[in-house]
């Protein structure tokens, strides 16, 4: 009975010491006030305020962990809160031993992938496309030919897949004829690349779901005999509409911080959004300069015209 007893006052100290670490209420209420105030969180967002733990870093501070709950997506928030509650911070923890490009870079499967310009470039750019994406075709006519003019000799350019299958209906069709064409012939596969890309509107005009892809189809087979592909081999590879390389592809993108498309990345540096050829030849001269590489020249501006 004795022993029940201790069992049972142990546990009720065990419990009461819980209690105390846990953040009082006024605490509770003025973290979330600044958390909801910084970062405009909207009231439907739901937070979890931990209780304090001891910051052996910062001895007159204690951690807390804030989650934030968005529909079950949650993602935990670390502050530090000082001791005498009157102040709390947030501060970004680097590991400088590490390179983040490098471990991006290291996270996209790039095997395999056809390429343009140099063969294997200190200087890598890949980019995630979508076929029927608009903004991707202006970013495809941005890199090729201008971009790959200048920088080809010197810099390697991979496309990865990202249909935004949800409004995009025929793109993830493409993509796979693209990579049927892919397997045997890495020219096939741009030179399909710069059509669609050029004239999407002759796949949308069709009249039917159906005719879409069947003119997607008919193109990639053009291209096919165009290289003296084996062209059975293709067909069957079309017919099949194999989307498992695809979906490994939207994976890796999702992976790396992916979420629309065009996303560029630039020797592992994430570039959202159609890029202009200003801003492009900054971010690839910059990449070089990084690589100790040569940057090469521009073509001068034109002069204004004179009045």
């Amino acid at each position: 009975m004795n022993l029940i007893r201790r069992s049972f006052l142990l546990l009720l100290v065990v419990c009461l010491g819980c209690v105390a670490q846990s953040a009082s209420p006024e605490l509770t209420q003025k973290i979330e006030r600044q958390v909801r105030s910084y970062y405009k969180i909207p009231p439907e967002v739901h937070l979890l305020i931990g209780a304090p733990s001891p910051s052996p870093e910062f001895p007159n501070y204690e951690s807390v962990i804030v989650t934030v709950d968005n529909g079950g997506k949650k993602q935990d928030l670390t502050f530090l809160v000082s001791k005498d509650r009157s102040s709390m911070m947030r501060l970004t923890k680097f590991d400088l031993s590490k390179d983040p490009f490098a471990e991006t870079m290291s996270k996209i499967d790039t095997s395999g992938r056809p390429t343009r310009g140099a063969k294997a470039s200190k200087v890598v750019v890949v980019n995630f496309d979508d076929f029927q994406c608009p903004f991707c075709s202006r970013m495809h006519q941005t890199l090729f030919p201008e971009i790959l003019k200048e920088y080809g000799d010197r810099v390697t350019f991979i496309y990865k897949d990202y249909p935004l299958v949800e409004i995009h209906p025929w793109a993830m069709h493409a993509a796979v004829d693209a990579n049927c064409l892919a397997a045997q012939n890495g020219d096939a596969y741009w030179d399909f690349a710069d059509y669609i890309h050029a004239n999407q509107h002759e796949v949308s005009n069709e009249k039917t779901p159906a005719a879409r892809l069947e003119a997607l189809d008919k193109l990639t087979v053009l291209q096919g005999q165009k290289h003296n592909v084996d062209v059975a081999k293709l067909q069957s590879c079309v017919k099949a509409q194999d989307e498992s390389g695809v979906k490994a592809s939207m994976k890796q993108a999702e992976a790396v911080g992916v979420e629309a498309t065009p996303t560029l990345f630039i020797s592992g540096e994430k570039r959202d959004g159609a890029q202009t050829i200003s801003e492009m030849r900054a971010a690839l001269d910059h990449a070089l300069k990084d690589a100790n590489l040569p940057v090469p020249e521009h073509p001068a501006a034109a002069a204004p015209a004179s009045k």
